[in-house]
């Protein structure tokens, strides 16, 4: 890495808390070295007090752009000049591109996710699942897949600061498209059960299962998953998470986030370099 960094490299990163488990800077250099960019990529640990001065940072140092994740990409947009059409319509942000000064944000979440669910061969048209999380990934998954031709998405989310963003997750989807969308409280573990056993497919958008949650989950024990159900945690690290853990003592098929995170992340790369990633070459050093 140090043999190709030079006074001309560009520097892009990532805006999160934590943010030293994460795989975007193996995937993301990995994709520079293979297509010979002098660019490099980083991880910043930024809270949400310091966002704000994070996103002047990237003005200031001409970052190319950043990624964005937990717990900042609600908070990250009102700090940028312009949001594409579906971080508008999500209400949150993970991909910043610098253009001169200029930062647009982007969310490629939901494009992640759907594109991981092909890429594994589940589609999600004209299907009910369960999704738990009312925040910027849950949002961003609840809306592509609804545009994407889900039948119903039932969302739970605890009463914490995000629950009146389901609520406008759930309206905007019930208005503006043909999926029927209900939130629900996530403490009520009978209607959670209910909910689950009733759909194709249960997501765990929340951080719950990784740093410093990491052991932890919300699910009581694995009864709690029908045999036939598809478990999706977007979580990657730990790459099993205990709900994982759970699925896999029930008999589910189940997957964790490194697919979302690449296919985002490739969406997010195209931004920034105009240029595809090479999908073979990441997954196969990120060993997936």
């Amino acid at each position: 890495m140090s043999q190709r960094v030079t006074g001309h490299t560009k520097l892009l990163g990532l805006l999160a808390m934590p943010s030293r488990h994460s795989n975007s800077p193996l995937m993301h250099n990995s994709a520079f070295e293979k297509l010979g960019l002098d660019m490099v990529y980083v991880c910043f640990e930024v809270g949400l007090n310091e966002i704000e001065a994070a996103v002047r940072a990237v003005r200031t140092f001409k970052l190319v752009g950043c990624n964005v994740s937990m717990p900042n990409k609600s908070a990250v947009c009102r700090y940028l000049d312009e949001l594409s059409p579906a971080a508008r319509l999500i209400g949150a942000c993970n991909t910043i591109v610098n253009k001169d000064g200029h930062l647009e944000g982007h969310n490629t979440d939901g494009i992640g996710f759907v594109s991981m669910l092909k890429d594994s061969g589940v589609d999600i048209k004209g299907k009910k699942f369960t999704l738990a999380g009312a925040g910027g990934a849950g949002t961003a998954i609840a809306i592509q897949a609804a545009l994407d031709g889900a039948a119903e998405i039932s969302i739970f989310n605890i009463n914490d600061e995000f629950w009146a963003n389901g609520e406008k997750t759930v309206k905007k989807i019930n208005e503006n498209t043909d999926c029927k969308a209900k939130l629900y409280h996530l403490e009520d573990k009978e209607t959670l059960k209910k909910e689950i056993a009733s759909g194709f497919m249960f997501v765990n958008a929340t951080g719950v299962g990784m740093k410093p949650m990491e052991g932890m989950t919300y699910i009581p024990s694995a009864d709690f998953f029908p045999k036939d159900l598809f478990v999706v945690d977007i979580i990657y690290s730990p790459t099993k998470t205990r709900m994982l853990e759970l699925a896999e003592e029930a008999g589910c098929r189940y997957i964790n986030g490194t697919g979302m995170m690449i296919f985002q992340g490739a969406a997010a790369f195209k931004m920034w370099t105009g240029k595809d990633m090479p999908i073979g070459c990441i997954k196969n050093v990120l060993g997936v």
